[in-house]
């Protein structure tokens, strides 16, 4: 027979039967021992009120506050996404065989030949002749056209004699009335009619051109991202071939924009025509002063005379092809840039 051993209360609601006070009892000792009471600790007290708060909150505003975190995130990401990208990530390359990647990986030392005029004739027998030239009028002196020719000799002699340079000839389509011919490859066929000075074996394979530059500045710092485009790297040294006059805005004036180093910096100089000194240094003297007040030439009249230096509409693929320098194409302020450069 089965007991049910049951205390009835005053209510007459029945109890379970609880032989011991609540707690842990100790059977050798014959005590009750109080159970403690968990403490909770600071970050569990946060977290749960935290908790209660969210509960709290009306859906609306819950929807905001994550839009606004998905943004927040989005951003960090986004920032550290173009930090990355300034970072020198083609050192990361020139540690392996790039030579498949880049067609020109094994030279180390640019030439640049500033181009100044566009070579119309159809022949090659009037390299230098001024009518087979586009000049404009304050260019139409009795010897432009050889001038023109020295600089291109110049650029192939100091290209022969450094094994690692490579030559590029730089200026863009310029003139609407010359066609759609670059600078850069007028010279470079000026130098093919000329088997390259005697140097044709050792310079022509290792002779580009950079065919989008409108002014000095960009000679230079589209050189630069070409020289990029073709090995993989930056120049160690750089080498200006110009008028002498010019000497001042490449090496004090261009050079400090780009923050490039002075000491592996340098310019050879041709003089112009004795017919054109005058009028060239004067116009010079111009041309500098407007780039130290617009290094980068961003406004006024260095950008309308880029404009008109662009009949044809070209779009610049700079730079597509030397993404660490960006923030360098994209900056127009009147100090130096600030941000990261390879070669500093």
């Amino acid at each position: 027979m089965k007991i049910n051993h049951t205390f009835v209360s005053g209510n007459n609601s029945p109890k379970s039967f609880q032989a011991y006070r609540r707690g842990d009892f100790d059977l050798e000792s014959g005590i009750v021992k109080k159970s403690r009471k968990q403490k909770n600790s600071p970050l569990g007290r946060m977290i749960k009120s935290f908790r209660n708060k969210i509960h709290q909150l009306h859906p609306l505003l819950l929807l905001l506050i994550c839009l606004s975190l998905l943004i927040t995130v989005f951003i960090m990401l986004s920032l550290y996404d173009g930090k990355f990208k300034m970072m020198p990530s083609y050192r990361a390359a020139s540690e392996g065989n790039v030579v498949d990647i880049y067609p020109f990986a094994n030279f180390k030392n640019l030439v640049m030949v500033a181009g100044h005029s566009v070579y119309t004739s159809s022949g090659c027998d009037k390299v230098d002749k001024e009518d087979a030239w586009y000049l404009e009028p304050y260019q139409k002196h009795p010897g432009q056209a050889a001038t023109f020719i020295t600089h291109i000799q110049k650029g192939v002699e100091i290209a022969a004699s450094d094994d690692v340079a490579l030559l590029l000839f730089s200026g863009g389509e310029t003139r609407k009335d010359a066609g759609p011919r670059s600078e850069a490859q007028s010279y470079w066929t000026v130098a093919e009619s000329k088997q390259w000075f005697g140097k044709r074996d050792s310079v022509r394979g290792r002779a580009l051109t950079e065919e989008h530059a409108r002014d000095s500045f960009e000679n230079l710092l589209f050189s630069l991202c070409r020289f990029r485009e073709l090995t993989g790297t930056y120049p160690h040294n750089i080498t200006v071939v110009g008028y002498d006059f010019k000497e001042e805005r490449f090496v004090h004036l261009h050079r400090s924009a780009i923050r490039f180093p002075e000491t592996s910096f340098f310019y050879s100089g041709t003089p112009s025509t004795q017919n054109s000194r005058d009028a060239a240094l004067k116009g010079e003297a111009m041309v500098r002063s407007q780039f130290q007040e617009d290094p980068y030439g961003c406004s006024g009249s260095l950008r309308h005379k880029k404009l008109g230096r662009d009949p044809f509409h070209r779009t610049v693929p700079y730079p597509n092809g030397c993404p660490e320098i960006e923030g360098l194409f994209r900056y127009c302020g009147t100090a130096p840039y600030p941000g990261f450069v390879p070669w500093a």
